[in-house]
């Protein structure tokens, strides 16, 4: 346990020697019998997403420079353990290490990725919200190893699992409450013990589709830390690392190393964790920050393989506590030597995939991308990609289901689309979740509840080209409890296909099956009825984006505010 506001590298060690060691020497001699601290390097990831390959365009780059690929990342983790010289090395990640991954990791169920992370010399990493995308009977096999129970081995080798260990603290069976997989993980280094906790977000049944979480309960995560962390501590640990896959953000202005303005889920949860927590590496947002929040160092690292948080703890031989923490984000350039053993394992891969993920399946006029506008001061407007891929879900079931909308989730848009020729892996890489489109009945009053349930969730459904409505900045929010008491929605202004909707008419409207589930919080979708389920929206948005191109982007102009439309 550290005394609180002493973790920053910045306090030199004479500045707490009383404090951390008892009376000061008074000679040389004392001094040179005095315990010298254990030197701890923790070398931490999060949002890996199976990114193999280098990302391209915008999530290619950081703080100004082009950034990732696993060639490159275990490099970088290489040289850093260089450096640390006499120090232990410990590297550790905070979930989302799989799951909306870009084909080459995702064809194979994302085993690519974790023999890659296996090889970089990863020790432990939280679960993710996106560990739990294909059950927790997947998510034991990724960590267990054994072929697929489906698709088998698909490259021809056995898969032997992970080597470093997943850690779920806060996920239980909800028959017999306990945990999913191990809590915490005891490292020793030195003599001393290091204790790592690892937990996804409480959240996570509400951003995982049903099947994801079936037979799961999420439990808070500072309640769960603190738990573990008395545990720990009765254990005989006193130097407590909580990888957490949540997260906050810093404003705009703030670099990879700053903690301008720090806002968001993580500040609240490290605020309750107990002071024996040290250090807590956090993700979840894909944002950079190095904080010290409540005399806790917490940091993330972006996402994608872009950034390494390097942290140095010094930890007192005698009483196990951390005497000070400090971290820096490391960009992880492309100007360093390629890892041959993960090159050879990209190139095996790729071979096994063949040519379908080099498949032209469409082409666009211009760069599209998945940015959202600005809507009165906040980004909950439209976004192009968006817009995009509504339309081909429309178009896929408008004559089949008879569908006259169609909305998308923001969150399942994770790529741009540059200019030119689209490959089936460039769209693959848009769209990774292979979710059903569903088509369901919804009538017009409930149509208006879905559109007030974005104000509740912050979360904006992107709309096919049939509708349109209009938003007052001045309107009020609905609750969670009743996202219909909303006045966002300008009443009347809702039209289908031109036509205004009328509240007591049935439609037949599409999303897919995440969000027909209630996924994002969007429950009032769970009200439809006469669902169908209908193709893979992968499959939609590649067949729409071979009938329709050369493809431009949609112009952002189905939601529009009061200030464009003035009340009649």
């Amino acid at each position: 346990m550290s005394t609180p506001g002493l973790r920053r590298a910045a306090v030199g060690l004479t500045a707490f020697a009383v404090a951390a060691f008892g009376a000061v020497a008074t000679s040389p001699e004392q001094a040179d019998a005095r315990p010298k601290p254990v030197d701890v390097s923790l070398l931490a990831l999060n949002d890996f997403h199976g990114n193999l390959e280098p990302p391209s365009g915008s999530s290619g780059t950081i703080a100004g420079q082009t950034a990732g690929g696993v060639e490159f990342l275990a490099t970088h983790l290489a040289e850093l353990r260089a450096a640390a010289k006499k120090k232990n090395t410990i590297t550790v990640a905070a979930g989302d290490l799989i799951g909306a991954s870009p084909l080459l990791s995702a064809a194979f169920h994302d085993e690519p990725t974790i023999e890659a992370l296996n090889m970089a010399g990863l020790d432990y990493a939280s679960v993710g919200n996106h560990e739990f995308d294909e059950g927790a009977a997947e998510l034991l096999r990724i960590q267990n190893g054994g072929c697929h129970p489906v698709d088998g081995c698909a490259d021809g080798t056995p898969y032997r699992g992970a080597d470093f260990q997943y850690l779920s603290a806060n996920a239980f069976k909800t028959a017999t409450g306990t945990p999913l997989m191990a809590p915490y993980a005891i490292h020793k280094v030195q003599g001393v013990k290091v204790g790592f906790i690892g937990m996804t977000l409480e959240g996570t049944p509400e951003i995982v589709s049903q099947q994801g979480v079936a037979g799961l309960s999420f439990a808070d995560e500072a309640d769960t830390a603190n738990r573990y962390a008395r545990e720990l501590r009765r254990k005989g640990v006193e130097s407590i690392v909580v990888l957490l896959h949540e997260g906050g953000a810093q404003a705009a202005t703030g670099g990879i190393n700053d903690c301008v303005g720090m806002t968001g889920p993580i500040v609240d949860i490290a605020n309750r964790m107990d002071p024996s927590i040290d250090v807590v590496v956090s993700g979840h947002t894909h944002q950079a920050y190095n904080c010290d929040i409540n005399g806790k160092l917490v940091t993330s690292a972006s996402s994608f393989g872009r950034l390494i948080t390097n942290i140095d703890l010094k930890i007192d031989p005698r009483s196990g506590d951390v005497i000070s923490a400090a971290a820096e984000n490391v960009v992880v350039t492309r100007d360093v030597a390629k890892d041959p053993k993960q090159t050879a394992l990209i190139d095996r891969y790729k071979t096994v995939l063949g040519p379908v993920a080099g498949r032209q399946v469409g082409e666009t006029t211009q760069a599209i991308t998945r940015s959202q506008e600005t809507l009165f001061g906040t980004s909950l407007g439209e976004s192009p990609l968006g817009n995009l891929i509504a339309d081909a879900q429309l178009a896929a079931t408008d004559d089949e289901q008879g569908a006259v909308a169609a909305f998308m989730n923001p969150g399942g848009v994770r790529a741009d689309l540059d200019a030119g020729p689209v490959t089936y892996e460039e769209a693959f890489t848009v769209q990774p979740f292979a979710n059903n489109l569903v088509t369901l009945d919804l009538t017009g009053a409930q149509l208006y509840c879905v559109l007030e349930q974005q104000f509740v969730t912050g979360r904006t459904l992107y709309p096919s080209a049939t509708v349109g409505y209009v938003v007052d900045p001045s309107g009020t929010t609905g609750t969670v409890a009743d996202p219909c008491a909303g006045t966002r929605v300008v009443r009347g202004s809702l039209t289908l296909g031109g036509t205004a909707v009328d509240t007591a008419a049935t439609y037949r409207v599409t999303v897919n099956n995440f969000l027909a589930g209630g996924g994002d919080g969007f429950s009032a979708l769970t009200g439809g009825t006469n669902l169908v389920t209908a193709q893979i929206d992968l499959d939609a948005f590649v067949d729409y984006l071979t009938a329709q191109s050369p493809v431009s982007a949609p112009t952002l102009d189905r939601i529009r505010t009061t200030a464009e439309v003035p009340a009649a």
